[in-house]
């Protein structure tokens, strides 16, 4: 924080400081020019030097330690210190008073007698100076050192790199000038502030090697102990340290002499000013420093974080977007740069562990056959807070780094953690499912999803990259998947096929503008790409982005944006607001039940059952899998928690790429991972984690709303009977409902060839308008005439009609009165003698069983 120089403007007070300036301009340039007596011309510079300075500096905050928070047991606590200088800013009563005292005897003996001047120390140090010839040395009180510091300090806070180059050289310029502005501005400083403030202020802001600042840092880093607590020796030893940091300091043995040396002087002016007894000086000077040494290392960043490190990477790239901490980006850097904040973030450290216990068990981050990754972010429908983000590899954002860490979050977008996203495979196929309910569609529409070939000229992109040219030719994922289903079916399988032909009828765009409503983009920014195969889920994104998505659905249709930081505390111990909520009622909430309905399917019965935690607690979910099973993924929710799962390539093997697999992927389909198929990886973790979410009772999920009835059907039609007509005129018929007509060919039936057999979907059946009809027609090949079989043995005619090439499992009878000279023998058929039959049509023979009763079997009179 930038120090504020004021110009006082009291008479009284400029006159005695012009006065004590006169001297002290004479005694200075004796000590720049020894041999020469002061003139009067000396001694008007010296004067002139103060007319255009500020009178004092003000005790400002100093740049200190910002501390990241999370929760465990429901209470917050630290995980991270992230600082530019390792400061901890203390009061007095938090600080010891050997402390104190050290200072005082060892650096400023006469502190509480002067005015921020030390007159017959500048005498000394004038006279000392006549033979070292230098212009500065000696004489600095604990005031004069703090205003340097601060000078230091106000310099280093600088945004502009120029700028703070020049002032940080003007703060140590070794120059009559400057030593005149220290003096003129300690004077001001001791007369607006108590002994005790400036003895704090310095105590605070003066350096302890490296970058440790502050008695309390220095105290934790060299003595594992807090500033109040030190011992006699620990003071006067951190005191020593003051006078060369770098070469006085506790960080080696090796500085451990010069230590001594340095403070056995304090220890020896502490005793001879009192500040101590005997029995204590004995004590502290007969103390081995390497008895006293016990180092905490400098803990600064997310590198360190004892929890959540990625979570606290985030936190740290989100500070220019949070507005609590200035009012423009180059304000909150500045802020956070000078410290003193704590961030409480949401993430649930209870959760945050099983996730990544999870992730270390069935994801390793030292798998070395290929560049495996993995991550897990849940985050809370209706809020967008974020209570996971892990990922299989450990923290690492120096040039370090092992091959099992990183300093790149896979979770987030580009711009706050170098991912660029995955490719999500059918987890995209929600978006779809929306637009698809949106259009007035319903859930038991019949779709196609036989594998086939779509001109990509025949989707819709109305302003948003179409038309497309050329074809496309979408595999399903399981062989020998296809043909007519609800589409309810095809969400719980994933029918790639079907959803292609779904959004067929659909306009691309529309799809899109629903993933963006949902919060979905790619992670590098930019627009969501619209081609027939983003269906199926080719553009990158990132899982936290997911995991919000999915949640909306959780949430009933609102979509809020993920958020991290719930509040802050500024270094005046004031709460500042965390990242606002942002929420949006992204879709209807009728769709959202429906969508809610048809993605519960696929956690009970379809493609995510694997993952399902099966605890009683109502999910939804989609899987994902791109082509060749590079990235696989698990998006699901409960109406508490929403949990996203990747697994999958960070990068390929270029030793490795074919002309299918020109990066060189890895398919998890065809490797073992942590003793289970690859595939299986996400179920595995995904499993893991929600049902730890379930468990806690603030993140139990219940039951979702009732699915609108009314778009279980949709705006669809029953397919009408067309049995029997030409294909021209079933085509006719079916078209003028909207329907689009298949030739499936003929196949084998009794009706005359050409004649319509059956459809698919079958008559009656109920399909989206616009969806396809397969129209099947006859070959003829089966079609004959009923032989005559009347007055036959019922064993004599079932020969006939086998003979004829009548199945002989569809012939059934009927027993029937007669006389007993017809017993056993056909009466009548159905159909009739001579009459047009197919060879696979029923046929029922009417028996004589001899007597006056119908329906009576004559048991074992008739072969």
């Amino acid at each position: 924080m930038a120090q504020d120089f004021r110009r006082s403007a009291l008479p009284k007070t400029l006159g005695g400081l012009i006065g004590l300036g006169v001297l002290a301009g004479i005694l200075v340039t004796a000590m720049v020019t020894p041999a020469i007596a002061v003139t009067s011309e000396a001694t008007k510079a010296g004067i002139g030097v103060f007319d255009d300075m500020p009178d004092y500096v003000e005790l400002g905050t100093q740049s200190q330690r910002n501390i990241v928070y999370a929760n465990r047991g429901g209470a917050p606590v630290p995980i991270a210190t992230i600082y530019n200088q390792n400061r901890e800013e203390v009061s007095a009563d938090e600080i010891s008073p050997f402390l104190m005292d050290a200072a005082v005897a060892g650096e400023d003996r006469r502190f509480y007698q002067h005015g921020g001047i030390d007159m017959p120390s500048v005498a000394r140090a004038a006279a000392g100076n006549i033979i070292s010839k230098s212009i500065t040395s000696g004489s600095s009180t604990l005031d004069m050192q703090l205003v340097k510091n601060i000078l230091v300090q106000n310099a280093l806070d600088i945004r502009d790199a120029k700028k703070q180059k020049a002032a940080y050289a003007a703060a140590i310029d070794d120059s009559f000038q400057r030593k005149l502005k220290e003096m003129k501005l300690a004077v001001g400083l001791d007369k607006r502030y108590s002994k005790k403030q400036i003895l704090v202020g310095y105590l605070n802001i003066t350096g302890f090697g490296g970058n440790t600042y502050g008695v309390q840092s220095a105290a934790q880093q060299y003595f594992s102990a807090n500033a109040k607590d030190v011992t006699v020796a620990q003071a006067a030893s951190l005191v020593a340290i003051v006078q060369q940091p770098n070469l006085q300091n506790l960080s080696d043995p090796k500085y451990y002499a010069a230590n001594k040396v340095r403070r056995d002087q304090i220890l020896n002016d502490m005793h001879a000013q009192k500040y101590i007894t005997a029995a204590q000086f004995d004590e502290a000077i007969s103390t081995k420093i390497a008895d006293e040494v016990k180092l905490t290392a400098p803990t600064n960043g997310c590198l360190y974080a004892s929890a959540a490190p990625f979570a606290c990477d985030y936190v740290k790239q989100l500070v220019p977007t949070l507005e609590s901490l200035g009012a423009s980006e180059a304000e909150r850097r500045a802020n956070f740069a000078t410290g003193g904040y704590k961030i409480y973030t949401s993430i649930d450290l209870d959760q945050q562990d099983v996730a990544q216990a999870a992730l270390a068990k069935s994801a390793p981050a030292d798998e070395a056959r290929f560049a495996l990754g993995a991550a897990a972010d849940a985050v809370q429908p209706g809020t967008g807070r974020v209570l996971v983000m892990a990922q299989n590899k450990g923290f690492n954002n120096t040039d370090s780094a092992t091959a099992a860490q990183t300093g790149i979050n896979y979770s987030t977008d580009y711009e706050y953690g170098n991912s660029g996203g995955f490719q999500t495979g059918s987890t995209y196929k929600i978006f779809t499912l929306i637009d698809w309910l949106q259009k007035g569609h319903g859930l038991n529409d019949t779709v196609n999803g036989t594998v086939r070939t779509f001109q990509q000229s025949g989707f819709k992109a109305t302003g948003c990259g179409g038309p497309y040219a050329g074809s496309y030719a979408p595999k399903n994922d399981s062989p020998g998947e296809g043909g007519s289903m609800s589409v309810l079916s095809a969400t719980s399988a994933s029918v790639n096929a079907a959803f292609v032909g779904m959004a067929q009828k659909l306009d691309l765009c529309d799809i899109r503008d629903d993933a963006k409503a949902l919060g979905v983009h790619p992670a590098k920014g930019g627009d969501l790409d619209t081609q027939p195969a983003a269906i199926l889920g080719t553009n990158t994104i990132a899982p936290l982005t997911m995991a919000a998505a999915i949640a909306t659905i959780g949430a009933n249709g609102t979509y809020c944006a993920p958020t991290i930081v719930d509040s802050i505390v500024g270094p005046d111990e004031k709460k500042l607001d965390g990242q606002a909520k942002n929420c949006t009622a992204a879709i209807a909430p009728n769709i959202a039940a429906t969508v809610a309905y048809a993605l519960a399917t696929v956690m009970k019965s379809g493609t995510g059952t694997a993952g399902s935690p099966r605890d009683g607690v109502p999910i939804v979910g989609k899987t994902g899998t791109t082509d060749g099973s590079y990235q696989n993924w698990l998006i699901a929710s409960t109406t508490k928690a929403a949990l996203a799962v990747w697994v999958g390539n960070i990068q390929g093997n270029p030793a490795k790429a074919t002309t299918n697999n020109p990066q060189g992927d890895q398919s998890l389909r065809q490797i073992t991972v942590a003793g289970t198929n690859g595939y299986n990886t996400k179920f595995n973790i995904f499993k893991a984690t929600m049902k730890s979410l379930n468990t806690n009772p603030e993140y139990k999920g219940s039951a979702f709303p009732a699915v609108d009835s009314t778009l279980l059907h949709g705006a669809g039609l029953a397919v009408p009977s067309v049995a029997g007509q030409t294909l021209a005129k079933a085509q006719s018929l079916l078209e003028s409902l909207q329907f689009d007509v298949v030739d499936g060919g003929p196949v084998a039936s009794g009706l005359p060839a050409g004649q319509v057999v059956r459809t698919d979907p079958a008559a009656g059946a109920v399909a989206a308008m616009g969806s396809s009809v397969t129209v099947y027609t006859s070959d003829g090949s089966l079609a004959t005439t009923m032989p005559n079989v009347v007055g036959m043995p019922r064993q004599g005619a079932m020969g006939t009609l086998v003979t004829a090439g009548f199945d002989s499992t569809r012939v059934t009878y009927s027993w029937v009165a007669g006389s007993p000279a017809d017993v056993c023998r056909v009466t009548a058929s159905d159909p009739a003698a001579s009459s047009a039959t197919a060879k696979d049509a029923s046929i029922t023979l009417s028996v004589s069983n001899g007597g006056p009763n119908a329906g009576t079997d004559p048991g074992g009179l008739c072969p």
